[in-house]
């Protein structure tokens, strides 16, 4: 995990946390659902911890809602980071994501953004998540494949769909000439964009703390 966090200003400090239990990797809905609780307990602890934002690092944007109402702190979901940046340097774009079953929830993400208008297509590459650091997977290549389609499509800019997809993005952006955005990096920049402006949740509406939360310790 570590070697995705590059791209962060001088002085931003990135801590790396995880559940203990739950899915080796979310994969869809299923796998979605069984890492909330431990994902919301690591929330928590991270509110603890005073750090400045939190990062959920699944296109997904899993728990994304539950995590910005128990948190007082800025919470980025890499999907929603990934359409933002993308949207600022392409008036069109696609995503290519890992599996099937992942595109639909992908597709209401983009529509509950409201980007429904400007994302071409979702792809899916169909290489499970684990497989993505594996050489022998081609999986660089066959996200070429599909950016060459999305290109194809009129598609000006790409969103990498997963956060294991962030070592290629560098390269891919040479090769194919267009914008190529990897989710990690974006939400790391718009995090420190919202902690130098003083941002933070608002707590009306549907972010507000749950009453029966009692200050986060229902969680703990």
């Amino acid at each position: 995990m570590p070697r995705l966090w590059r791209r962060q200003a001088p002085g931003t400090e990135i801590v790396g946390m995880q559940p203990t239990v739950g899915p080796e990797a979310i994969e869809g809905p299923f796998d979605g659902a069984l890492c909330l609780p431990g994902l919301l307990k690591q929330v928590v602890a991270a509110e603890a911890q005073h750090v400045d934002a939190h990062i959920i690092a699944c296109f997904d944007d899993t728990g994304l809602d539950a995590a910005r109402a128990i948190a007082t702190k800025p919470v980025i979901g890499i999907g929603e980071a990934s359409f933002h940046a993308v949207s600022l340097v392409a008036h069109s774009f696609c995503v290519v994501t890992t599996l099937s079953r992942s595109v639909p929830l992908i597709e209401d993400n983009i529509r509950r953004y409201g980007f429904s208008h400007r994302c071409r297509r979702v792809f899916a590459s169909d290489i499970p998540v684990l497989e993505l650091e594996r050489p022998e997977s081609g999986a660089s290549e066959r996200i070429s494949e599909f950016i060459r389609e999305g290109i194809r499509l009129g598609a000006e800019g790409i969103a990498l769909g997963c956060a294991g997809m962030a070592e290629f993005a560098s390269a891919l952006q040479r090769k194919h000439d267009i914008p190529v955005v990897d989710g990690i990096g974006a939400a790391v920049g718009l995090a420190e964009t919202l902690i130098r402006c003083g941002l933070e949740p608002s707590k009306r509406g549907v972010w507000a703390m749950p009453a029966h939360a009692k200050g986060l310790d229902r969680f703990e």
